[in-house]
């Protein structure tokens, strides 16, 4: 059964830190990529975290680039999200999501902007920021 365990989400006060962690199993690690999304109430769900095949470097939105860092842990199957320096606009819902590796090539703000091309998601975890 394929999992993906989102954990370390809860309320900081703006300016304060936080490292979210996904424990992915049920699926060979290395045959996916994992990315982060975010969806606040009455929005849409956005990446803040994805990596890209043509390059495989990772994309990050302007909303949260220079804060937000993903890393990844292989022997543990696990991928992180340090974000620091949080804004109450990043307040949401956040989410990680597995997408299999593939000779396409794309940019990471393909899969950023278009969240269906995942194929496997995290039941998520709360981030509040406080003002």
């Amino acid at each position: 059964e394929v999992q993906l365990v989102e954990s370390g989400g809860g309320l900081v006060q703006a300016g304060g830190s936080l490292r979210l962690s996904c424990a992915a199993s049920g699926f060979t690690f290395d045959d996916y990529v994992i990315g982060w999304f975010r969806q606040a109430p009455g929005k849409e769900r956005e990446g803040v975290s994805c990596i890209g095949s043509s390059d495989g470097s990772t994309y990050y939105p302007d909303s949260v680039k220079g804060r937000f860092t993903i890393s990844s842990d292989n022997a543990k199957n696990t991928v992180y999200l340090q974000m620091n320096s949080l804004k109450p606009e990043d307040t949401a819902v956040y989410y990680c999501a597995a997408r299999k590796r593939t000779r396409l090539l794309y940019h990471g703000s393909l899969w950023c902007r278009a969240p269906t091309l995942s194929n496997y998601w995290g039941q998520g975890t709360q981030v509040t920021v406080s003002s």
